[in-house]
This record gives C-alpha cells, sequence and structure tokens, in this order.
C-alpha cells in the first residue's frame, strides 16, 4: 500500500495508470473500519469549529425569534442529512472516492474538471482554516509568554514574526498528522469532536452560572420580523445551513467509503447532524446570549471569550481546545478532499500523502491572511467557485439515480477503453460538462448580482437553484440523447 488512505484497495485487472493507484481503488470490506462513532466524530469535527460556532451564532441575529430559528434548523439540517445520504451511497456501496464517483457521469477524464473545483475550495479553505488556528496559537503564546507580545508589531507580506511563528507551526503540526494516512485521521477526529464539547459545555455553565439561569433567552435580535417576512427569514436560515455544508455536500464520499456499512452511514450522519448541530447551536446561544450580559456586547469568537475571561488557565486550555477544533475541521473539510482530487489529476506520480502535501503547501501560497482581510477577494472567490458546487451536486445525483439508475460498473471507472461505459467521448461525457456550464453560469451570475448589490439576490438559494438547474438539463440531454440514439438505430434498421 502506497500511501495509507485506502487500507484494503481492491485490485482491478487491467486498470488504466492513468486513472488508478492504491488510494483512488476501491476500498475493500476488511478496509471499511468507520463505525457509527467514527462518522459521528467527523460531523462533530467538522461542526465544532470556531467558523461553526460563528456560524451558529449567526443565525441568532437574522431578526427570528428563538424558537423559529431552531424550526429553521431542524428543516435545514434535515435537509443535509437526507442529501449527505444520497451523495455517500455510492461511495459506501462502492468504496470509490469522490473523484472517482465523478466519473460515473462526467467520464473518466471529466471527473478532472470536477475534481479540480472541489480541490481549490478545498486548498483556499484549508489555508484560512489554518491561519484561524494560528491566531489561537498566538493568544496562547502571548498568555503564556507576555514578552512574546512584542514580536506581534512589523512583519513581512502581511504577518508578524510571531504571526509567522504561529502560522508555520499550525502547517507543520497538522500536516504531519494528516500525511499518516486515513486511519490515522479516523483516530484524531475521534478525540477532535468529543473534546470541543467538553470545553463548550463548561463555557455554557460558566456563563449561565454569572447571568443565572432565569435571564437565558434565545432570543438575541432586536427586532423580530413577522408576517410574511418571518417566512422568508426562516426559508433563508434553512437554506444558509445547507449552503454552509455545500463543499462537504460533494466529497462526504471521501469518508463514506470507509463505512461499515449504508446503515452505519445513516446512523453516524444522523447523530452527527441533525442531533449534533441542534445541541451544538442551543450551546452556542448560551454562551453568545451570556456574553451580551457578562462583557456588554455578543461576541461570536469563542477565542476572544476565553481570552476575555483573563484566567490564563482558562485561557490555555480554551485555546488548545480550539486549535484541535479547527484542526478536525481542516481534516474534514478541506484537506482529505484535495489530497484525493490532486491524485486524481496524475495517479502514476500522485497518491494521497503527495496530493496532501501540495494541498499544504499550495495554501500557504494563498496568503490566507491577506484573503480573508479582503471582502472583495472573499465574494470573487465564493461566487465564481462556492457557486459552482451546487451544480456539480445536481449533476452528479441527476446521473447517478435518475439516469444510472444506480448501476455503476467498477471496473469501467478504471478504464481508458473506448468501449468502457465512462469514456464516452475521449474521456468526457457532455452532457455533464453543458449541464455544469449552463447552471454554472446560472449560479455564479446570481452570485455576483447578489454581492454587488443588485436588486436580484437570490440570497442563500444559490445552492439549490444550481443544484437543480443541473439536474433538470443534464436529465433533459440525457433524455434527448437517448432518443436520438434509437431513433439512428430505427432509421439504420
Amino acid at each position: 500500500m502506497s500511501s495509507g488512505a485506502s487500507a484494503s484497495p481492491v485490485p482491478i485487472p487491467g486498470a488504466d495508470s492513468k486513472l488508478y493507484n492504491h488510494d483512488l481503488a476501491p476500498t475493500a470490506l476488511q478496509g471499511r473500519t468507520w463505525g457509527v462513532f467514527s462518522l459521528f466524530a467527523m460531523w462533530m469535527s467538522d461542526v465544532h469549529s470556531v467558523g461553526g460556532y460563528t456560524f451558529a451564532a449567526s443565525l441568532f441575529f437574522l431578526g427570528l425569534t428563538g424558537w423559529q430559528v431552531l424550526i429553521s434548523m431542524i428543516v435545514g439540517i434535515m435537509a443535509v442529512y437526507f442529501l449527505m445520504n444520497l451523495i455517500g451511497r455510492p461511495s459506501q456501496r462502492y468504496g470509490i472516492p469522490y473523484p472517482v464517483v465523478a466519473r460515473i457521469s462526467f467520464g473518466v477524464m471529466g471527473a478532472n474538471l470536477a475534481a479540480v473545483v472541489r480541490g481549490v475550495v478545498g486548498i483556499v479553505w484549508y489555508g484560512v482554516q489554518t491561519y484561524f488556528a494560528s491566531k489561537a496559537v498566538q493568544v496562547l503564546v502571548v498568555t503564556l509568554l507576555p514578552s512574546a507580545a512584542g514580536l506581534t508589531h512589523g512583519g513581512f507580506v502581511g504577518l508578524s514574526p510571531l504571526g509567522w511563528f504561529s502560522f508555520l507551526f499550525m502547517w507543520f503540526f497538522q500536516l504531519v498528522i494528516f500525511l499518516s494516512g486515513m486511519e490515522t485521521i479516523r483516530k484524531f477526529i475521534d478525540f477532535c469532536g468529543p473534546v470541543v464539547y467538553v470545553v463548550m459545555f463548561a463555557l455554557a455553565i460558566w456563563m449561565l452560572s454569572q447571568t443565572g439561569v432565569s435571564s437565558l433567552s434565545l432570543q438575541l435580535s432586536a427586532a423580530p420580523a413577522s408576517g410574511i417576512a418571518t417566512a422568508g427569514l426562516m426559508a433563508n436560515a434553512a437554506m444558509l445551513i445547507v449552503a454552509y455544508f455545500g463543499a462537504l455536500l460533494l466529497n462526504f464520499g471521501d469518508f463514506a467509503r470507509f463505512a461499515k456499512s449504508e446503515q452505519a452511514m445513516k446512523t453516524g450522519n444522523f447523530l452527527g447532524l441533525p442531533l449534533n448541530f441542534l445541541v451544538f447551536s442551543i450551546i452556542t446561544v448560551i454562551v453568545t446570549a451570556g456574553t451580551l450580559q457578562v462583557f456588554g456586547s455578543a461576541i461570536m469568537d469563542p477565542v476572544l471569550i476565553v481570552e476575555k475571561i483573563g484566567n490564563p488557565v482558562v485561557v490555555a486550555i480554551g485555546s488548545i481546545t480550539f486549535i484541535v477544533a479547527t484542526m478536525g475541521i481542516n481534516i474534514v473539510a478541506n484537506f482529505v478532499s484535495p489530497a484525493y482530487d490532486i491524485a486524481n489529476l496524475y495517479p502514476e506520480k500522485i497518491n494521497f500523502r503527495l496530493g496532501g502535501l501540495i494541498t499544504s503547501i499550495l495554501s500557504v501560497l494563498v496568503c490566507p491572511w491577506l484573503f480573508v482581510s479582503s471582502p472583495q477577494a472573499i465574494t470573487l472567490f465564493v461566487s465564481i467557485f462556492g457557486a459552482v458546487l451546487g451544480p456539480l451536486f445536481g449533476t452528479i445525483m441527476a446521473d447517478y439515480y435518475l439516469v444510472k439508475r444506480q448501476a455503476v460498473k467498477v471496473d469501467d471507472l478504471y478504464s481508458m477503453s473506448p468501449t468502457g461505459s465512462y469514456f464516452y467521448d475521449r474521456g468526457w461525457n457532455r452532457n455533464a460538462v453543458i449541464a455544469l456550464a449552463a447552471s454554472g453560469f446560472l449560479s455564479i451570475g446570481l452570485a455576483l448580482l447578489g454581492a454587488y448589490g443588485s436588486v436580484i439576490n437570490v440570497g442563500d438559494w444559490g445552492w439549490l437553484i444550481g443544484a437543480c438547474a443541473a439536474a433538470l438539463v443534464y436529465r433533459a440531454l440525457c433524455g434527448y440523447s437517448t432518443s436520438a440514439a434509437e431513433l439512428r438505430l430505427a432509421r439504420a434498421k
């Protein structure tokens, strides 16, 4: 085995080296070691982060009452749960990662397009999350060594000397763990998600001890909306949750391929998504509501909260916890996918470990500290790349469920033979590319119009619009192609 990503690869007779290596090969049954708890812990690692905390807290500032937000959360997270099960099924059934699943619809070479889009999103956010974690490292260093505060001034390419030390420390520390392979990653995230709960519960209890249970309120907005506006805000909140999980709604298969069974996958998803997301959100709003009374303003950054408490021990424990939490989400959402996606570009030379190393290097070249300081850069990136995630999902799902009817010839996924099921036209499925281009153009256009103040603003519905448009266009194209082929055959007879 070359890298440790796929512990028990299934050999494919006659597999082309341009499409096959041990990490992209189907995982054998004995290599599927992820049970319910590991999948549950994976979702805890994804949700229990500084970004996840801020996101959950922000939902309570949308102009809705507490119970209205909770209803929106239930609707949104149940939709995510259903969609995750759909995207995870082919990977769990056949043991294949996202780039190989994409070959079913886009073709053995066209899948590189789907992989590159998802890979770019992962690389950029990997750098951003590493930078966020490095800020917690910096807080920890200054707390334990106050004289280091002098190193927070000046610097190079936008980072102070201490900022560079913190960032490179996090970068290297993550790399050592991540490159150990998927089994080590499983064990690490089994630890990450639960440990954050310990600190979050402790933080919530401390807040309640300061404010009192009777003063607790889930209402954080100044003026709740009413009437039709309320229904609209609730729908937007639900869609915001779906969009938040948009990236993993493509590559969840990278983890589902290791699930012991489809039932284990569904149970792990249920515990980790609806149940875990709601519990974490409630704890988040308890803490955020407490900061209003304790500190005089709502603080949605948990690192800043523990820093304000002022106790060096609390600051140290809190900082370390959120460093671990950020590493957890970086594994789940931002590292594994581009590692596979890059390996898919050149399987002969690039395995999972080398793909991960390339991901790490590119994440530094992005200069994420400059990226997050530029609203224009974030807007442009999300508008162009984020808006295509929905269309990719719609195309892949329409093909697998509506066109292929869940029937897959696994050996052909690794074949460059012109007679292979997924060779299509020189390795590309034109129907999938056309559907992606048409719906992607729509999604990106709507995202840009909304981001730059146009009267046309679909808010958080871009993912759903793009996914539905891609599915409809692709199904229509496949129906037309099939009819045309049948007509030509009839004429030939």
